[in-house]
């Protein structure tokens, strides 16, 4: 079965992990994800262990059930080929400063223009109504400005950053379930409509929940900071032999750690005996925790409290996680071959659908990969759609070519050639609009302009061999950028 976003086309326009992870969750629940880059590609094709240039570890995690294609927004035509991909998507995701969108000429506005039922989704450093707004933001500045690194010193004397990307991930997630409620909004009234997803205030929103603390009042009735957390001896316990994490968080939780350790009388020191005694005490709570821990070895506290209802767990390393063995009976990490990068390791969309299960269903894309395939799809869906004589009346006042592709040198007379096949086919076939996909492929086919097997575009040279623009205009595209002269992938 499909995922449940199956039949849900979302143009992203992301770089970095906030808007590629968030595209990918989308896309792993079932979203066709087409994404857009500049001819440098994403910054993060260069970040981390990598077979091929442009295609390292970090890019891998986060681009996997996308199509690359490359748009040059700096050559003319490159956002009215972006429109009009946007034409018959859904959901458009970008993580520019709106002063950047607003100088392409890419804001809500145009987008609406072309699909009024379009969800356009901006995700920022700040909110734009603020005085922050202009301001560039990555996930260090915003674990800074939302008050996670400032925790650290309550906790350890110093300002630190989370060695991992908080910011970056929480706001993906946010992006993912602000996106899926617009696009049931849509479903019940039909309208599209912008939305804003600001980095800064997703995190202080998210910090904030347990540690508004006092604050939570006004006036306060304390300062902030959730007490629990704050207690420098708030980390995992060491045993005789290694590390575990234990909680005897719950009431029952407590009384029965105290039995099972041996250790009655502390199930009836004020100190400890409800939840709130210990929150107050938490130094004190965590300390005799640890004194207890520290007798014994991990293989031995595993055992003693197995059955407890204790929450209890070894203390995972990054490299252990490979061979976790619950991580190992639900089949969470899948491996894929890559048809360049050979064999990845993946981990599973977390969330288990019954009926339309998240899948994975093809790798991170080479840059530009599916320029080609896009394009060709994009005339042929316009084709199904409308009906042939306003089609054929369309493409004629607008001429298809590849934009900018005369610079290029490889095929300067694609978009000539697509012109008028398209438009050979739909003058025979006008009387057979409602025929569908089927008639106008058999005619691309005829003339040369599809692969008669696999039905992938294809250019023919008079006079020559036949040239796979799948393969030629990559390798093409990968000459050209190395003289930085790439032209975008046009449209119209």
């Amino acid at each position: 079965m499909p995922g449940p976003l199956h039949g849900v086309k979302v143009v992203e326009m992301t770089s970095v992990v906030l808007g590629p992870w968030a595209c990918q969750m989308l896309g792993d629940m079932g979203a066709e994800i087409i994404k857009v880059e500049q001819p440098r590609g994403d910054s993060n094709r260069s970040l981390g262990a990598a077979n091929h240039p442009g295609m390292a570890a970090l890019y891998l995690t986060c681009n996997r059930n996308k199509r690359s294609i490359v748009l040059d927004l700096r050559l003319p035509g490159a956002r009215d080929a972006l429109l009009a991909l946007a034409r018959d998507a859904d959901v458009f995701v970008h993580n520019n400063r709106p002063q950047v969108m607003t100088k392409l000429g890419l804001e809500y506005a145009d987008f609406k223009k072309v699909n009024p039922r379009i969800i356009y989704c901006g995700a920022y450093g700040y909110s734009k109504r603020g005085p922050y707004g202009k301001l560039g933001a990555l996930d260090d500045s915003i674990q800074a400005a939302s008050g996670i690194a400032m925790l650290n010193e309550m906790v350890l004397g110093e300002p630190r950053y989370l060695p991992t990307i908080v910011a970056d991930k929480t706001t993906a997630i946010t992006v993912v379930y602000a996106a899926l409620a617009a696009l049931f909004h849509r479903e019940r009234s039909g309208e599209g409509q912008e939305i804003e997803v600001p980095m800064f205030e997703t995190m202080v929103n998210f910090v904030m929940a347990e540690h508004l603390w006092g604050m939570t009042f006004d006036p306060p009735k304390g300062k902030p900071g959730y007490t629990r957390l704050m207690s420098k001896d708030r980390k995992p316990y060491k045993t005789l032999d290694g590390y575990i994490g234990v909680l005897p968080y719950l009431n029952a939780h407590w009384v029965k750690f105290c039995e099972l350790t041996g250790h009655p009388e502390l199930a009836t020191d004020p100190r400890f005996l409800t939840l709130a005694d210990r929150v107050r005490n938490i130094d004190a709570t965590n300390q005799t925790t640890a004194r207890i821990i520290a007798t014994r070895t991990t293989a031995e506290w595993l055992k003693v409290f197995d059955d407890s209802g204790i929450p209890h767990i070894v203390v995972n390393t990054l490299e252990g996680l490979a061979d976790d063995p619950h991580l190992v009976a639900t089949g969470f990490w899948k491996f894929m071959d890559h048809p360049s990068e050979g064999r990845l390791r993946m981990a599973s969309f977390p969330v288990n659908f019954a009926s339309t299960p998240a899948d994975i269903r093809r790798p991170a894309p080479r840059l530009g990969e599916h320029d080609a395939e896009v394009v060709m799809g994009h005339l042929v869906a316009r084709v199904q759609r409308d009906r042939a004589a306003v089609v054929r009346e369309r493409l004629l006042a607008l001429p298809l070519r590849l934009v900018g592709m005369e610079r290029i040198g490889a095929v300067p007379r694609l978009g000539e050639m697509l012109h008028h096949a398209v438009g050979a086919t739909l003058g025979a076939r006008e009387h057979e609009h409602q025929a569908g996909f089927g008639g106008v492929q058999d005619s691309l086919q005829q003339r040369g302009f599809l692969d008669n097997d696999e039905g992938m575009p294809r250019y023919r040279r008079q006079n020559a061999g036949g040239i796979d623009l799948n393969v030629g205009l990559r390798r093409q595209r990968s000459d050209q950028r190395r003289r930085g002269r790439l032209s975008p992938v046009g449209l119209f």
